[in-house]
């Protein structure tokens, strides 16, 4: 039995392939993860339901489970930041910036080679997509962000 909170054991081994600067996409239930992610990212879902699991719920659990260097919100079609963005900035840690992206460039940035996960929430907010960059952890156990 793990005591790590996060036991989801596909998030895991993905999480574990990844490296410095790789990102990793939380995507609303909104969010086309089968055309509009990289071909090779590893898809998981779990969006049982509508509403389950939010995306923060998520968000929370990877915090915990890795250093994040940076993190990108998709803007809403008006260029104005989604209610969620501020819900965002205070999950993530102080020190991480949280850039907002008009939607086109998200779209492409979440295409980029670099994405190696796409995780599908049942989150129902709209524009609630969040892409992370994963950062370094030390040999001493510290993160870099």
């Amino acid at each position: 039995m793990l005591k790590y909170r996060l036991t989801h054991p596909e998030l895991i081994g993905a999480l574990a392939g990844m490296g410095h600067g790789s990102r990793i996409m939380l995507a609303d239930s909104n969010y086309s993860v089968d055309i509009n992610a990289h071909p090779n990212a590893k898809r998981i879902y779990l969006n049982l339901a509508p509403g389950i699991i939010p995306v923060t719920d998520v968000l929370a659990v990877l915090l915990d489970a890795i250093p994040v260097e940076a993190a990108h919100h998709m803007l809403m079609d008006d260029g104005q930041a989604p209610p969620i963005a501020a819900e965002f900035r205070q999950m993530l840690p102080a020190q991480v910036a949280l850039e907002s992206v008009a939607r086109n460039d998200f779209y492409a940035a979440v295409r980029d080679s670099r994405t190696s996960v796409i995780v599908a929430t049942g989150e129902q907010r709209l524009f609630a997509n969040l892409l992370l960059t994963m950062g370094v952890v030390h040999p001493d156990g510290s993160s870099h962000f």
